[in-house]
């Protein structure tokens, strides 16, 4: 779904400018889907994490999926699980999404420099990254938690790699493949 609040006129095309301008070769797709859609109510009943930038982050999460394309990551990790077994490829998977998670947190740093969050909007990320984290999703769906099967990371780490993009604002931090998680 479309998020009910909108960015002020110019800011998307200041950012498009502002990325392409640095970043030599890189291309922004508008009008490409971004994942599956998550509405406001879906994330406030299903995983109890209401506020508009509690989707913002989603979809900055999912953006920072496209990132990794453009730049090769997930081409790169999709050939690192080649021949592993199912749980070192998801902790591949892991990686991957922390990384976007990460990214997200560059993002939300980068509205927040333009003084465009309101009260509470980082915490609605926070709080959306940890209520998304595998073992959340896990005990809330089968009652227990299996980290051998997680694909997306736990609800600390989803919460700690979107800070750590978010105090940072440095991509090179958002490394996970260098982390030891």
């Amino acid at each position: 779904g479309i998020p009910a609040f909108r960015l002020p006129p110019g800011i998307i095309d200041e950012d498009i400018d502002r990325l392409t301008g640095k970043c030599e070769g890189l291309k922004i797709h508008l009008n490409t889907a971004l994942g599956r859609d998550i509405t406001l109510a879906e994330l406030k009943e299903r995983h109890d994490a209401p506020g508009d930038f509690a989707q913002a982050y989603v979809i900055a999460h999912e953006v920072g999926h496209h990132v990794q394309h453009v730049m090769g990551t997930l081409e790169k990790a999709d050939y690192l699980k080649q021949g592993l077994n199912e749980v070192e490829a998801n902790k591949i998977s892991v990686k991957t999404e922390l990384m976007a998670d990460c990214y997200a947190g560059i993002w939300a740093a980068d509205v927040n420099n333009k003084n465009l969050l309101e009260e509470g909007d980082i915490e609605e990320a926070l709080n959306a990254a940890a209520q998304i984290g595998d073992d959340t999703l896990q005990e809330k769906g089968r009652g227990y938690v299996v980290p051998d099967s997680f694909t997306h990371g736990s609800s600390q780490q989803r919460y700690q790699w979107f800070q750590r993009g978010f105090k940072t604002s440095d991509m090179d931090a958002c490394d996970t493949f260098k982390a030891n998680l």
